[in-house]
């Protein structure tokens, strides 16, 4: 029998990994998450060093290219490098040597660091943010009565965000906080109408990819904004957003993010025809939040 050929562009890639999740060993899975996490450092950096960052042997990483068919690493890392043709490639190189020289005693060198993450992932999700995909994310958020945000962790103020602009638009919108580790009762409180929109990139905060499990057991309509295919709230949602952000250490730029956020709540704005509530009328901004509070109470069985 004739083996498959190995993919030779980054989407068939991606593809393969996605339909392979279930098959690949638990090595072998860390390394394709680091990949699709991480295109631009696979694609510039030696294997040694890319071996480090993913926590696995070098020898790990040229099994599992072997695995989907490659040579090697170096004929896997060109599938990677092809996708980084053109102008962004300057700025992925940068970031990758600050990755590795960066004095982090210089805090102007930190700032610049992050500035050019910042760009190096602004450039790649203006070429990648699927809009067909952004434009059934603002439809089903336009079907909706309530929308439901559950983010934590490094995640935690965009979603925050995400209910402000909500609300300033007038669509009623509750965080799923977990306060006194309630967050079954508040996913219970989701009512036929709403949507559960979650928020969860690299290393996937559990509670958030509970809530996502527990709505779509309930059989709630889930929306995920996360950073690839193999997360773990991507099959339970039935709309996704991919943004892959760059990291400087353990940070995240969550620039991008917060773009296509923002982008999603003008959005919304337009097609329900309301314009955003100025700040200095907090009142009418905050009362369509404490009514969904209320909703919510009393969907639970609550009382006030």
């Amino acid at each position: 029998m004739t083996p498959t050929p190995a993919p030779r562009d980054f989407d068939a890639l991606r593809a393969l990994l996605v339909a392979r999740a279930g098959t690949l060993s638990k090595r072998l899975a860390q390394v394709a998450q680091f990949f699709l996490n991480h295109p631009e450092a696979v694609a510039v950096t030696t294997l040694t060093r890319l071996a480090g960052q993913a926590h696995v042997p070098p020898a790990t990483i040229t099994r599992f290219a072997k695995e989907l068919g490659y040579a090697g690493f170096a004929d896997l890392q060109l599938i990677f490098r092809e996708r980084l043709l053109g102008p962004s490639l300057p700025y992925a190189s940068r970031i990758a040597a600050q990755l590795t020289e960066a004095d982090l005693d210089q805090p102007g060198h930190v700032f610049g660091s992050f500035v050019q993450a910042a760009v190096q992932s602004l450039l790649r999700i203006e070429e990648a943010l699927d809009r067909t995909a952004l434009e059934a994310f603002v439809t089903a958020l336009a079907a909706s009565e309530v929308v439901h945000v559950a983010a934590a962790r490094g995640a935690f103020g965009l979603g925050a965000y995400t209910v402000y602009g909500l609300a300033n638009i007038g669509r009623r919108a509750h965080l799923i906080d977990n306060l006194g580790a309630m967050r079954a009762e508040q996913v219970a409180a989701i009512g036929p109408n709403d949507v559960l929109l979650v928020m969860t990139f690299d290393d996937y905060t559990a509670e958030t990819v509970d809530c996502a499990r527990l709505a779509d057991q309930r059989g709630h309509r889930v929306l995920a904004i996360t950073d690839n295919a193999l997360s773990p709230v991507a099959p339970l949602a039935q709309h996704v957003l991919y943004v892959n952000e760059a990291r400087l250490g353990h940070f995240r730029s969550q620039v991008p993010a917060m773009v296509v956020v923002q982008a999603l709540i003008v959005s919304l704005g337009r097609r329900i025809g309301t314009d955003l509530v100025p700040d200095n009328q907090n009142a009418k901004s905050e009362k369509p939040v404490a009514s969904t509070r209320g909703a919510a109470k009393d969907r639970a069985g609550g009382t006030p």
